[in-house]
């Protein structure tokens, strides 16, 4: 169930019956020589469709901007600040609170969007707590989780590529990006396991560091059968953080 295919009636009438709702979150950048720009919303935004529509959960429009600057000297990335994808956040959960949703859980496909999404969580807890909670109510349940890293999925990308999986442009992301978007791309890589390191830099030493854009990874094992088993995974892991999270109040 896609809120964007909705009516406002069909929204009411949802919120009758249930006042959950998943929010797929990701980053528009760089992802190597054959991974899709948009790989890191286009994945969890393919898992909460499909949970959606298996479990008639209600699933919002994806978050496709996050935080990416280490990724910018690579032509296709797009970053916001910090302050203002906490500001996103924020707004976003106001506006659904006022409608009556108790329950919002971001389905995040990009580890830099961690930190500024849990600080924006603490910001509308401080803000409940002092006393100029907008919405004039509570708080809702507010959750994050991350689709790379449930159970099935670690143990699908061990099993298919062992430390070769790495940690971006991972065979395991491109895979499920290209199943969801019925394309691959193929580019020569070298060497074929990229250089490991640390992503806390400027966009030039990340560069200069990781050249072609991968992170300890060799997305040339990567394929579209990979991503239909990864698909499948990513769905069991988070209807089970699902149904833990909406009981969790």
């Amino acid at each position: 169930m896609r809120l964007q295919h909705l009516t406002w009636p069909e929204v009411e009438a949802y919120l009758n019956r249930s006042t959950g709702i998943i929010l797929p979150i990701g980053s528009t950048e760089q992802h190597g020589p054959n991974g899709l720009v948009g790989t890191d919303a286009i994945c969890p935004e393919t898992i909460a469709w499909t949970l959606g529509e298996r479990h008639e959960v209600l699933v919002g429009p994806t978050q496709n901007l996050g935080m990416a600057q280490h990724h910018l000297a690579f032509p296709g990335t797009i970053t916001l600040r910090p302050s203002t994808l906490l500001a996103v956040v924020r707004d976003t959960v106001l506006s659904l609170a006022r409608h009556g949703f108790t329950h919002v859980l971001f389905l995040n496909g990009h580890g830099g969007n961690i930190a500024t999404v849990n600080a924006a969580f603490a910001e509308l807890q401080a803000e409940h707590g002092l006393a100029v909670w907008a919405a004039g109510g509570e708080v809702p349940s507010l959750g994050l989780y991350n689709w790379f890293a449930g159970p099935r999925v670690r143990e699908l990308a061990g099993e298919l590529y062992g430390d070769a999986e790495g940690g971006h442009a991972t065979p395991s992301e491109v895979s499920l990006s290209w199943f969801a978007t019925d394309t691959e791309k193929q580019a020569s890589l070298s060497p074929r396991v990229a250089p490991s390191g640390s992503a806390q830099c400027t966009a030039e030493e990340f560069r200069r560091r990781f050249p072609d854009g991968r992170m300890g990874s060799d997305p040339s094992l990567a394929g579209r059968e990979h991503g239909a088993r990864f698909l499948e995974a990513g769905v069991e892991d988070a209807w089970e953080a699902w149904r833990a999270f909406v009981g969790a109040r």
